[in-house]
């Protein structure tokens, strides 16, 4: 809501403000006098007269057919006069032909321009309509304003009367409107079937001097103070002291001061489609600096499109130009619910242009507008981070930190929300980002925006906020510390909108590591060798600075290790050509932590950490090589290998001494065995291996033999067995190397079971 010129805050109730309206347009930003991007939009005002009753306390429209409109409001002669009392109109949609809810407009705008031709309610967005009804009810004491009328904005052209004829009367409906009747209307009244076309008026257009019953309801005017003596010089209303203009326009256009921060983009006047011819009037600039921003909301419904904003900024333009007759809009800025940024009234958005938006303080503030109504919910985060960030750029250009508290003077009396009153030439202490409430006796910018501004506050100033360090992948954890064996991605979050952010930083071992923009939320590095500590620092865009807890990683890319090398031996089985049973055994271990062992030739097969041998087997007469690779948790891995051929010596091989006999059998090897049950007789191989099999049959009858190695008596081998197997490794020996060795064999000759049958041996080179 803007804050009026005229009239004493301390007597003014408490207004919701707001122009009822409807994201926006995105575009380049303007400079001091943008280039249309295309051709500029005139809205018409269409306008009625409302009945008053003959005491003067209330008036009506009836309920009538109009020419399509989207914007209405009620205004009268005297911008020095107030109207005090309910002021409350709807309007049917087009197409539909509802009617809406009775829609409350704030009487007391709490703006307006010095040289205005009327005072004016808040206007309304509505929508696409094509009928309307008002009404006001005044209060006992105090007479309405002359002049009243409804002003309708059509967007984009111009009515030639006739839009407002009123229609045939209708039956009261569901929400107990009344029409007016003929005695209520005394003959003095304006007709309300009245119809005019308002018309730009010329800058040479003065107001003629309030009738005795207006000002009866306004107080005396204050003088300005000293710090405001150039806004109450020269012509000026009667009792109307303003701080929005200076006597005449300003001659130079001062320098725009370089700010702290980046200019966030704004879209240009163009952007809306403004039509500057009716508003030729040159802006004033502040002489000085601006000390703070004044937020508001327009108190109008949510429900607007963002397409739609250009058009509802336009017709509340024409409406204060047009229809009041002030010298432009009065908000140097707009942001809508989307987050889009609009230059309000001209002069250049990197200037110190005085708006009409704040009773008593435009000459020391800027004035940003959030479209829609924020007394129950906050606007979305993105229209907060717009104000913020715009807050922050046009502060920015005069040293002021968006949280800080500045201290300003008064320019009239007022009163704010909170019931602190004051006189002209006072100073006020007031946070430098602040709701129009801060000053002005209103509930703008609505209760749930102004708990928010603390958050507006920090969103400008900085640091960011809620930075937090998320995962970091491309690592394996051990127990509860990440490690790594190369790039790694450290991710993030924060709850300050990218568009505040100007930078993030990686910090391992608190230097930086890398440097990402701020909407990125993630960064890729690589650590040298090592336990690092690894954060995050987020650089908002004030220079102000945020950093993340920190964690640990440690950098590893030292390989596993083969504490034993990859070897092989016989093992215990049935022996077969193509399958010789075998034992691959190893031992890997790693600096941090041994994740898996995988064997990768001649087969695929995939180890614990812990396993350090296997069992396989392998053809007999052919070389078959064997491959391990050993992985730590981080992925670093090493291989190794061993290769071994298994040979089958048959029993003819062998030297005999005593008694053998040969017995046939496919179950054998090669088809034959060597059988003996003589004690003492013997078999003898020779060989050059690191691993040794006796391969034998077995039975229940099977007897007992001694074995020798290298002459050496080591055990005896006993072949009795509860099931009958063929070539079957009994026993099995092996060397850490390869050497020339004999194995003899002697039979014992058991009692009851003295036979020993053998197929020979299995030696591995």
């Amino acid at each position: 809501m803007r804050a009026r010129w005229w009239g004493t805050g301390a007597a003014v109730a408490a207004a919701v403000c707001g122009t009822l309206v409807v994201q926006g347009v995105s575009g380049g930003d303007s400079g001091h006098a943008g280039k249309a991007a295309s051709a500029p939009v005139r809205d018409g005002v269409r306008s009625a007269a409302l009945a008053v009753r003959g005491d003067g306390t209330g008036a009506t429209l009836a309920r009538r057919d109009a020419e399509p409109f989207s914007m209405l409001g009620i205004s009268w002669e005297k911008p020095s006069a107030r109207l005090a009392g309910k002021v409350e109109v709807r309007s049917r949609a087009v197409g539909s032909g509802k009617w809406s809810n009775w829609l409350l407009l704030d009487s007391d705008r709490g703006a307006g321009e010095q040289n205005a031709s009327r005072g004016g309610t808040e206007p309304a967005w509505v929508g696409l309509s094509d009928g309307v009804e008002a009404r006001i009810d005044g209060r006992a004491t105090a007479k309405l304003p002359a002049g009243l009328r409804l002003d309708m904005i059509t967007a984009g052209g111009k009515s030639t009367g006739g839009d407002a004829e009123p229609a045939a009367y209708v039956a009261d409906g569901p929400d107990d409107t009344q029409e007016p009747v003929a005695t209520d209307t005394p003959a003095e009244t304006p007709d309300p079937t009245d119809v005019t076309t308002t018309e730009p008026a010329s800058p040479e257009e003065t107001t003629a001097e309030p009738s005795a019953a207006e000002s009866s309801t306004e107080p005396p005017a204050e003088s300005p103070s000293a710090s405001e003596s150039t806004e109450s010089t020269g012509p000026t209303e009667t009792a109307s002291p303003s701080d929005s203009a200076s006597p005449s326009p300003s001659l130079s256009v001062p320098t725009a001061p370089r700010s702290t921060v980046p200019r966030p983009p704004i879209t240009p006047r163009s952007g809306w489609k403004a039509d500057e011819s009716i508003s030729p009037e040159a802006p004033t600039y502040i002489d000085g600096r601006i000390k703070a921003v004044v937020v508001h909301h327009t108190a109008s419904t949510n429900d607007y499109t963002c397409a739609e904003v250009p058009s509802i900024i336009n017709a509340v333009y024409t409406y204060d130009v047009t229809g009041l007759g002030w010298k432009d809009l009065g908000y140097n800025f707009v942001v809508d619910k989307c987050g889009t940024i609009y230059e309000g009234r001209k002069g250049g958005v990197d200037l110190p242009v005085v708006g009409a938006h704040a009773y008593g303080f435009n000459s020391q503030t800027t004035g940003i507008a959030v479209l829609g109504t924020y007394v129950d919910s906050p606007p979305p985060m993105a229209a907060m981070a717009s104000v913020a960030r715009l807050a922050a750029w046009k502060l920015g250009q005069y040293g002021v930190q968006p949280d800080a508290t500045v201290t300003l003077t008064t320019a009239l009396s007022g009163q704010n929300l909170a019931g602190r009153t004051w006189e002209p030439g006072e100073e006020m202490t007031l946070p430098a980002i602040h709701g129009h409430r801060d000053g002005y006796n209103t509930v703008c910018p609505g209760d749930a925006f102004y708990a928010a501004l603390g958050t507006v506050r920090t969103l400008a100033a900085g640091p960011v906020t809620g930075l937090t360090l998320g995962t970091v992948t491309g690592t394996g954890s051990v127990g509860t510390t990440p490690y790594t064996n190369g790039p790694l991605t450290v991710s993030w979050s924060a709850t300050t909108p990218a568009s505040l952010i100007s930078s993030f930083q990686v910090l391992v071992d608190g230097r930086t590591a890398a440097t990402v923009a701020g909407s990125a939320t993630s960064a890729k590095l690589t650590l040298t060798a090592g336990t690092h500590k690894v954060q995050v620092k987020a650089v908002h865009q004030s220079g102000r600075t945020a950093t993340s807890a920190t964690r640990t990683v440690v950098a590893d890319t030292t390989v596993p290790t083969f504490t034993t090398k990859p070897n092989l031996s016989l093992r215990t089985g049935t022996v077969n050509t193509t399958a010789v049973p075998l034992t691959l055994g190893w031992k890997a271990a790693d600096n941090v932590s041994l994740k898996e062992t995988r064997l990768t030739a001649p087969l695929a097969k995939t180890y614990g950490p812990t396993v350090t041998s296997a069992a396989q087997t392998a053809k007999s007469g052919a070389a078959t090589a064997w491959t391990l690779r050993a992985y730590d948790t981080l992925g670093n891995s090493a291989s190794a290998s061993v290769t071994g051929t298994p040979v089958i010596l048959q029993e003819t091989s062998a030297t005999k001494s005593g008694s053998w006999s040969t017995r046939s059998s496919a179950s054998y090897l090669g088809g034959r065995s060597l059988s003996s049950s003589a004690k003492n007789a013997s078999l003898t191989w020779t060989f050059t291996g690191r691993s040794v099999a006796w391969v034998v049959s077995r039975a229940s009858t099977s007897g007992q033999a001694d074995i020798y190695v290298d002459g050496t008596r080591l055990t005896t081998a006993d072949l009795k067995s509860s099931t009958t197997a063929y070539r079957s490794a009994l026993w099995t020996k092996t060397w850490p190397t390869s050497a020339k060795h004999t194995l003899k064999i002697v039979v014992r000759a058991t009692s009851g079971r003295p036979a020993v049958t053998t197929d020979g041996i299995v030696y591995l080179k």
